[in-house]
């Protein structure tokens, strides 16, 4: 495969072919001395000719091109140069790797090339040029063999978490293609995780019920990105991905979005158990893995996967506690009626459990009291927090100091009978328990 192929557009691919045909008054630009006559000849050489005859000169005339090319997009700002430009740096790269050191080596006595005009490129309000720009980027800079610079890389990960957060799907699915490629880099992927902006594009992406190539190739960054021991020890910490990618694994119909989210889970499983497997349980992944061992699959390595998935998810879930349990789905952020929460016995052996580390457990509670627009996960949280309440005596004090007490009262006249109920309860326990102090 052609590395110019590592992004791939149809619309990329059309406009390319319209901007080759396309006539620029080159002759008008030379005489305002925006080429010089050397350039101007090395132009009307190639310019709208056959490609095989582009082809034959490029051979004997490859660093030359590759340079007029480089030069030209440095110094011209028009659109129409600038996308001509980019077409014939695609064309001369396209099925031609062995040409991609002639922009990358070729122009060393340069040091602006061959990457500044294109990072400048990136910048332009010209739909064609940024992603055409990212494409060529994305092609040279994956075929670097040393370790990227920070100047080169960070300035392309800000255009690319601008293009996600966009409005155009021709500039998302350039962009995570670019960002699919830079991310079987280290150095990459630490930049990527400094940026909490591009991941929460690609979590509203997922969420936003995508096509199956798209959901693939957004799982398959976040499997790229959980190679690193940092990224898998917080990742679902900071943005609930196991919840995200099981729920697109159990509505997959393409093996290959199940195989890739498979491989994430193992990543996450083997780098770090203890930050990943609580949230997992709540998920209920082990009976969706366990339903996934019965099937034929055509790829070994997703039979291996599952397998370990299934043995490491059994074995470290009988060893939980409900406690673990409970908190797990605190973290998780999606309570749902467990039979943890109608347990006297947990309330009465855990409540006092959730003062611990500052009240780390009972702030989540209150957290997702405040914050959650779920109604299962109101009412479970109204129902958690009279718990609390009636199975410790000096609850009523931290709950209002967090804003719980204001909070379920508002809660009384939700919309949801369910949440109503729960909150009425939880008053009336906040409200007849003394003072204790």
């Amino acid at each position: 495969m052609s590395t110019l192929a590592l992004v791939s557009n149809s619309w990329l691919d059309e406009t390319t072919a319209k901007i080759r045909s396309k006539p620029v008054p080159w002759e008008g630009y030379q005489r305002a001395n925006l080429v010089t006559p050397e350039e101007l000849t090395l132009i009307k050489r190639v310019d709208r000719q056959p490609r095989a005859k582009i082809e034959s000169i490029l051979v004997t005339e490859g660093n030359v091109y590759a340079t007029l090319y480089l030069t030209l997009l440095k110094k011209l700002v028009r659109v129409d140069t600038m996308q001509y430009v980019l077409a014939m740096i695609g064309d001369a790269l396209l099925d031609h790797d062995e040409r991609i050191p002639l922009f990358t080596k070729g122009v060393a006595h340069e040091p602006d090339l061959p990457y500044g005009p294109l990072l400048r490129a990136l910048d332009t309000q010209d739909e064609f040029i940024q992603l055409k720009a990212a494409q060529i980027l994305t092609t040279l800079l994956s075929s670097e063999p040393a370790p990227l610079h920070t100047n080169l890389v960070q300035p392309f990960l800000n255009s690319i978490a601008s293009l996600i957060e966009g409005p155009s799907s021709n500039a998302r699915d350039v962009a995570v293609q670019s960002l699919e490629a830079l991310l079987t880099r280290p150095e990459c992927r630490k930049m990527t995780w400094a940026m909490p902006s591009l991941l929460n594009g690609l979590v509203d992406i997922l969420e936003s019920n995508p096509s199956p190539q798209m959901s693939y190739q957004i799982a398959f960054c976040f499997w790229l990105l959980t190679f690193e021991q940092d990224i898998a020890e917080n990742i679902n910490k900071k943005y609930d991905i196991i919840t995200l990618l099981t729920a697109l694994a159990q509505a997959a119909v393409k093996e290959k979005i199940i195989r890739v989210i498979i491989a994430t889970f193992r990543n996450l499983v083997t780098k770090a158990p203890s930050a990943n497997l609580p949230a997992m349980l709540v998920v209920k992944l082990l009976p969706f893995v366990k339903n996934l061992s019965t099937r034929k699959w055509s790829d070994e390595d997703v039979v291996e996967d599952v397998q370990f998935l299934k043995e490491e998810l059994t074995k470290n879930f009988e060893s939980l506690t409900t406690y673990d349990e409970y908190t797990s789905e605190l973290a998780s952020g999606h309570l749902s009626w467990t039979p943890v929460h109608d347990s006297e016995t947990f309330w009465r052996e855990n409540a006092t459990k959730l003062n611990e580390k500052d009240y780390e457990q009972l702030k989540i509670l209150v957290n997702l009291l405040k914050t959650s627009t779920d109604t299962t996960v109101l009412a479970v949280a109204a129902h958690d927090v009279g718990q609390y309440v009636k199975h410790y005596d000096r609850g009523k004090i931290p709950l209002t100091e967090l804003g719980a007490k204001t909070r379920v009262m508002e809660l009384m006249t939700h919309e949801n009978p369910d949440v109503r109920y729960h909150a009425l309860i939880s008053v009336q326990r906040l409200v007849s328990h003394a003072w204790v102090r």
